[in-house]
């Protein structure tokens, strides 16, 4: 076809669709998969994470009270190597199994300052408190958010496939992608497995990448039942819009009598209708009856008052997501500010005075947020607060 002019292969293949001597297409991979997905499938997996992640983000927004935006996801075949040396080697990640609906279980990724954020904004914070190790705290909060999140996600896979899909509870690790072996978290990822990277934004606090990882065969399930859902719809649709033989006529009626007709009206006077008016007579305007006015009762709306206890009832049910979640109490005797030098000379014996007087109420913090105040008992061998009052902003 160089020379601009097809040839009679050529034609014949272009009109059944296809290039003549083209090599196959590769299927889309991120260089180390193995070409097992199609276009078509890789396609469909896009989409259904999507639609999925897109309900996802939306319950992440519930729970951290932040704009959440969840970026067109991009799907690629990958293995574990490739994906240790492109990504941060420290990180979060949190397995979710399928127990309904479909045969597997999919691994979301998480960057370890991401879930830092996302941990302080779930406890009340402005979502900046990210010093320190992770610890069991931030993965108690993660694997609740993911399970509210995932949850939502089989919601909308239920509908697209048309069948009903349930998760089990995740559980989350910080893991080093470098040093650790594939199969402790789970046994596909010792093989070629789909990623889907999607570039996650909470607020101005978070703009980073989420990644979410499949096992090959639970996508290839995925895709089949997407397909065959969307067939069976279009195939509903044709057959509902077949056109069938009209019915046979009916016998003819007998032809019922015409009704009375109304007396015609009086001829118009020529000179009425001509726009004058015979002298000495009135003009007659034409009388109506009009139908008797009914008496309407109208009365103001009325509205259910937002009172104290509306507000209440939805922050008890936004809260009650992370009830179970572990909380770090501290109770602060007093501070006070020393020079290094004063550090250096400390010794078994030296005395620090704090900025407390003998007898003031001590703080008590809660993740490092100062909440209440209290006083110091002894219970039995150990010291005890008793609270005496509750800060309130």
């Amino acid at each position: 076809m160089g020379d601009g002019v097809l040839s009679q292969d050529e034609i014949n293949a272009l009109l059944s669709g296809g290039i003549p001597d083209a090599p196959a297409a590769e299927p889309s991979s991120g260089g180390g998969g193995g070409g097992e997905l199609s276009e078509q499938e890789i396609d469909t997996i896009g989409e259904v994470a999507n639609i999925s992640m897109g309900s996802a983000a939306t319950t992440l927004f519930s729970l951290v009270n932040q704009k959440v935006e969840i970026s067109t996801p991009v799907v690629t075949e990958t293995n574990w190597d490739e994906l240790a040396s492109n990504y941060d080697n420290s990180c979060v990640v949190v397995r979710i199994g399928y127990t309904k609906g479909l045969d597997g279980s999919n691994i979301l990724v998480l960057k370890e300052d991401d879930v830092k954020v996302i941990t302080d904004l779930m406890m009340g914070g402005d979502g900046t408190n990210i010093d320190g190790e992770i610890s069991d705290l931030h993965l108690s909060a993660i694997s609740e958010a993911m399970n509210q999140m995932m949850g939502a996600s089989a919601t909308s896979l239920s509908s697209m496939l048309n069948k009903m899909v349930d998760i089990s509870p995740p559980t989350a690790t910080l893991t080093d992608l470098a040093t650790i072996d594939a199969g402790e978290i789970d046994e596909f990822l010792k093989s070629n497995f789909v990623r889907i990277a999607f570039k996650m934004e909470i607020g101005t606090l978070v703009d980073s990448e989420m990644m979410q990882l499949y096992p090959i065969s639970l996508a290839k399930e995925m895709c089949d039942s997407v397909l065959n859902n969307m067939e069976s719809d279009s195939n509903s649709t044709v057959d509902d819009g077949v056109a069938e033989a009209p019915p046979p006529a009916p016998a003819e009626a007998p032809a019922a009598a015409p009704p009375p007709q109304a007396a015609p009206p009086p001829a118009m006077d020529p000179n009425m209708m001509a726009g004058q008016m015979p002298q000495g007579q009135p003009m007659m305007m034409p009388q109506y009856m009009y139908p008797p006015q009914q008496q309407i009762n109208v009365q103001p709306a009325q509205f259910t008052p937002f009172g104290p206890g509306f507000a209440a009832q939805f922050a008890q049910e936004n809260i009650d997501l992370i009830l179970d979640v572990p909380l770090e109490v501290t109770v602060e005797l007093g501070r006070t500010n020393k020079t290094i030098q004063d550090i250096l000379d400390f010794a078994p014996g030296t005395i620090i005075e704090l900025n407390k007087i003998a007898g003031e109420p001590i703080d008590v913090l809660v993740n490092g947020k100062y909440v209440a105040k209290g006083e110091v008992v002894v219970i039995e061998e150990s010291f005890g607060v008793r609270i005496t009052e509750i800060i309130k902003e």
